[in-house]
């Protein structure tokens, strides 16, 4: 995405010339299909952006998997040999608080070092206390306070390596092709979501845990390696040594989202969607159990309509490439989310429910693709780091925070009623979300001229 005007935003470095870089000529070859007539100044400034981005793509894709299965292994580990709700609690903790602290630190260093070094030495931190785990259980350790300890390390690896993920691909993706490239991103973790959990389950149950730590460790180890034969430059100011102390870094980075309306905007909403929709979808096999009835095959079908949905709505963006007006798509999105909120809520037949969960994976990407592209587009390449540490912290607060409110609600409501009331609640946020004068304006700005 282009850079749009912003109150107190600076005005964009100018675009590389395309004629100094060596490889422009080839350019013309490698994008020509693309779109009838020239080639964007952006794409020729990036001659090899489909090799690169594939590589990386194809690099992440691995290392998620294999986190992943240490994910889901983790989970019915601790489920089958402590049966205790405290223990999963505890270990919910442990996986997603260190990322939340971590991420806004992450931020600023994803803007103060090459970005590819820092997602590499987050995978290796990672590696290495998985491996050095799967060797303590292979002596004869079970205690829960190392499993507890390996995730809170796998978490703070995760803040890290997330906000420097999010800024990298900018990097080596042409800006025109943003939206694209997320689409098929957002396509390739939801086909994980389905795969994941079946592979994992295999690996567990015909071994261990420990083989399960054992995959992470290799698909880590390619992941890294594919990510080296991605060239990553190391930004202009942090290469020069032009730039202020760590944490001036940080406080200018709150003082940014402070002054910029629009960013400020979609992070707000981000936090509304986690937890008005997020957290009470997580309640959806609750209800599945209740209504419907316990037997474990409804469960099943309940997660794989959203994750199926999820995975066609991430192919459908990447093969159309969305709406030219992405305020419009996000603001639609959200409209959608509290609509099949209330449908759900009001469902009383169980296929009819499954209809609307795969509705909701379907309206997803539109939702968190479009706005993550729309930060990269938005955002300049000095600060990416650090508004995607913001966006980390976000959701790793929201979602767990929509869950201690809606899930002892729970146990006192049905679930039908909690979801038509999170929709009624989503439906009352965005309506006054675009109502404000400072919202519109915002919207105003970020759908201007491209």
């Amino acid at each position: 995405m282009s850079h749009t005007p912003y109150d107190n935003e600076p005005t964009p470095a100018p675009a590389p010339d395309p004629a100094d870089h060596p490889d422009a000529a080839a350019a013309s070859q490698v994008d020509v299909a693309d779109a009838p007539g020239a080639v964007p100044d952006d794409v020729l400034a990036k001659p090899r952006w489909r090799r690169d981005a594939t590589v990386f793509l194809s690099g992440q894709t691995v290392s998620l998997f294999g986190s992943m299965l240490v994910q889901y292994a983790v989970m019915w580990h601790l489920t089958i040999e402590t049966k205790s709700g405290a223990v999963l609690a505890l270990s919910t903790l442990f996986g997603f608080l260190p990322q939340a602290v971590v991420s806004i630190f992450g931020g600023v260093w994803a803007d103060r070092v090459n970005r590819k070094v820092l997602v590499i030495a987050a995978d290796g931190t990672i590696a290495v206390t998985t491996l050095a785990l799967a060797l303590l259980m292979l002596g004869g350790a079970d205690d829960l306070w190392l499993i507890y300890a390996a995730l809170a390390i796998r978490s703070t690896g995760a803040g890290v390596q997330t906000p420097a993920v999010a800024a990298l691909l900018p990097q080596i993706v042409p800006t025109s092709k943003l939206l694209r490239v997320n689409g098929i991103n957002q396509s390739i973790q939801s086909a994980m979501m389905l795969l994941a959990p079946a592979v994992a389950a295999a690996v567990y149950a015909s071994t261990s845990i420990v083989a399960v730590f054992f995959v992470d460790v290799v698909t880590a180890v390619v992941g890294i390696g594919l990510l080296l034969l991605v060239p990553v430059p190391t930004l202009a100011h942090a290469a020069a040594g032009e730039r202020a102390g760590y944490f001036d870094d940080l406080v200018e980075g709150f003082r940014y989202l402070a002054s910029h309306a629009f960013v400020r905007w979609v992070l707000v909403l981000y936090a509304v969607v986690f937890l008005l929709i997020v957290a009470p979808s997580y309640l959806t096999p609750l209800m599945v159990a209740r209504t419907f009835g316990e037997e474990v095959w409804k469960l099943t079908v309940n997660e794989v309509a959203f994750s199926v949905g999820m995975l066609l709505g991430g192919v459908l963006l990447a093969t159309w490439g969305g709406l030219r007006n992405r305020i419009a798509m996000i603001v639609g999105a959200t409209f959608v989310f509290g609509l099949l909120s209330v449908a759900m809520g009001l469902s009383t037949n169980m296929w009819v429910f499954f209809t609307f969960m795969f509705l909701l994976g379907l309206s997803v990407p539109p939702f968190s693709t479009t706005s993550m592209t729309v930060l990269q587009e938005t955002v300049e390449p000095v600060r990416q780091g650090r508004v995607f540490g913001f966006v980390g912290i976000v959701m790793a607060v929201s979602m767990p925070l929509g869950m201690v409110v809606f899930g002892p609600l729970a146990d006192r409501y049905s679930v039908e009623s909690l979801l038509i009331v999170s929709g009624i609640l989503m439906f009352v946020v965005i309506t006054v979300a675009v109502v404000l004068p400072s919202g519109r304006r915002a919207m105003r700005a970020a759908a201007g001229p491209r």
